[in-house]
């Protein structure tokens, strides 16, 4: 009793712990910057410059950091190193959020300054000059290599994901975000090049390697013999060999083998970037930071970490499951083809960015005969269960539509985009039936599809299905908007062949203008699915997801292309 007094109640113990914790994160995350500005004691210079380094290089770029810190005179500068995870990093230079950016960034590969260009950081080059490198392989379990002939044989991809493969289970990362999983990409286009349809080879191979795909890299090496509990666990999955080589360090109960491409694919190749607000002395000290980087000293201090130089030599022998061979580099290609490779696996992994503009006007209150319920009830009803139709990682937004619903604006959002699994684990569904108590109005249609379609056109995303879903039971009634031809006129002009966004019309009830829900879907490429039984709402709603649910080329004759 006495004890409990003395410590004080709950709730003070609870802010006096959260305190220490927050002065201890504090502490943790800012000795890096102490050290650094005390080794930078000796220096006159007020010169300082920051650089975001990806996690793994950081600790060798932190390395040359302080070195630099440690010189005198009038010529030295500073420079403060934060160890970044790469899509975060990208993410920021879109959306800086009023936070400063970095003078110099080094992401693990070039596909990042793509990304972060494609998103709309355009300012952002889109090359770099290599400090480091490590090749993407396939990580081959012992009985997957031995398998294979190992080690007598090294094991070869095209045994395992090639055309005429054998029985193994491979995972793969999302190759949006995960750099090796977009090189193992290429790989697959190399190898089914050589077969008799490389079409039917190619998408073939991609299904293969889409029924395991892990939602971060790192969740491979969970799936391994062992450690993955109640799943399957995998034989193989592309990654680096510096994670690899990071792994049999590590490793406790399995070891890996590294299979090595039998055509050069890119490497991660951790370009170095001056960004374009650095100027002036700071501009200087970035680039002599670079010279330094890749100079004969620091090339040494990359290769004791475990990589490679930018032209994939090994300064320091491998281990015994990896290869000390040369490994040439390869440009990554050009962002319209990776864009291409990007639009392929999404067909086939069926993961999607959907944007869906539900219909709240007066007349979705109606109830449909037979069945006692509004044709808003049965149309959230009809969502909900499609709703648990996509893999967890498609990423589906909503906003509902009538007239004047925010301000002079006729629609709003309910549901941000997010991936399918936040929404079913928060209140996704909640919210979702909330749009019931929200009708009234009249139909807002054509400025909602207009302003859903820029919204999606913007935050397209590329390695997804992205779509814009239009939801209604009537024609527009919104004299205030645009017109139908102007419309249909600024859709066309915001289509991007490169970038596919579609349009799906799914149209209910006897008000609903056929003609005009095909108009706006066949102006973005997609399909209208419309029904004048609005009790048939689950029938049609499930003939527009079987469009979504089966995109190219998946769902297309194999032209053996």
């Amino acid at each position: 009793m006495g004890r409990h007094a003395s410590a004080g109640p709950p709730r003070a113990r609870v802010i006096v712990l959260s305190t220490l914790l927050v002065l201890t994160l504090v502490g943790w995350f800012a000795f890096d910057f102490l050290v650094d500005e005390l080794r930078a004691a000796g220096c006159g210079s007020d010169t300082a410059i920051t650089v975001t380094a990806a996690t793994d290089i950081a600790p060798v770029v932190r390395q040359a950091a302080r070195t630099v810190s440690q010189q005198e005179g009038d010529d030295c500068y500073r420079v403060h190193v934060t160890a970044r995870e790469s899509e975060v990093a990208a993410e920021s230079l879109v959306l800086s959020r009023g936070t400063k950016p970095p003078d110099v960034w080094i992401p693990e590969s070039t596909m990042w300054l793509q990304h972060a260009n494609d998103k709309g950081a355009w300012d952002v080059p889109v090359n770099g000059t290599s400090i480091a490198s490590t090749p993407v392989v396939l990580a081959l379990t012992d009985d997957a290599a031995t398998q294979l002939g190992w080690p007598a044989v090294a094991p070869r991809w095209s045994a395992v994901v090639g055309p005429d493969a054998g029985d193994f289970d491979v995972g793969i990362a999302d190759p949006a975000w995960d750099p090796a999983s977009l090189s193992a990409l290429i790989a697959l286009k190399h190898l089914a090049g050589d077969a008799p349809r490389p079409g039917k080879a190619y998408t073939s191979s991609l299904r293969h390697v889409a029924a395991n795909v892990a939602e971060e890299p790192s969740t491979l090496y969970q799936r391994l013999p062992g450690k993955s509990g109640d799943t399957e666990p995998l034989d193989a999955f592309p990654t680096t060999e510096f994670d690899l080589l990071t792994h049999n360090v590590e490793a406790r109960t399995a070891d890996l083998v590294a299979s090595y491409p039998e055509q050069p694919i890119p490497a991660l190749d951790f370009p170095y970037i001056v960004l374009p607000d650095t100027t002036g002395e700071r501009r200087a000290a970035a680039k002599d930071f670079l010279d330094r980087l890749i100079s004969q000293r620091f090339s040494e201090a990359f290769a004791d970490a475990g990589f490679r130089t930018p032209e994939g030599i090994a300064l320091r022998k491998r281990g015994e499951r990896t290869s000390s061979r040369a490994v040439r580099p390869v440009a990554l290609p050009d962002a319209g083809e990776v864009r291409q490779l990007l639009n392929e696996w999404a067909g086939v992994n069926l993961s999607a960015r959907i944007q869906v503009l539900l219909d709240v006007s007066g007349s979705m209150g109606a109830v449909v005969p037979g069945t006692g319920k509004t044709r808003m009830a049965a149309t959230i009803e009809a969502a909900e269960l499609g709703l648990r139709l996509f893999k967890p990682t498609t990423k589906i937004g909503l906003w509902l539509f009538s007239t004047y619903l925010d301000g002079t604006k006729p629609y709003r959002e309910l549901l941000p985009v997010r991936q399918v699994r936040e929404h079913l684990s928060g209140d996704g569904i909640a919210r979702l039936r909330s749009a019931a108590d929200q009708i009234g109005g009249n139909t807002g249609l054509y400025d909602s599809t207009l302003a859903a379609y820029r919204e999606a056109t913007e935050n397209w995303e590329a390695g997804r299905i992205n779509i814009v879903v239009v939801l209604t039971d009537g024609e527009n009634a919104y004299p205030e908007g645009i017109t139908r031809e102007k419309l249909l006129t600024k859709l066309r002009k915001l289509r991007d062949p490169r970038r596919p966004l579609q349009v799906i019309g799914i149209g209910i009830g006897p008000d609903v203008d056929k003609k005009e829900l095909e108009q706006i879907a066949a102006a973005t490429g997609g399909e209208a699915f419309t029904t004048p039984d609005p009790s048939k709402i689950k029938d049609v709603f499930y003939a527009a997801l079987s469009k979504l649910l089966c995109q190219p080329p998946a769902c297309k004759p194999d032209s053996g292309r």
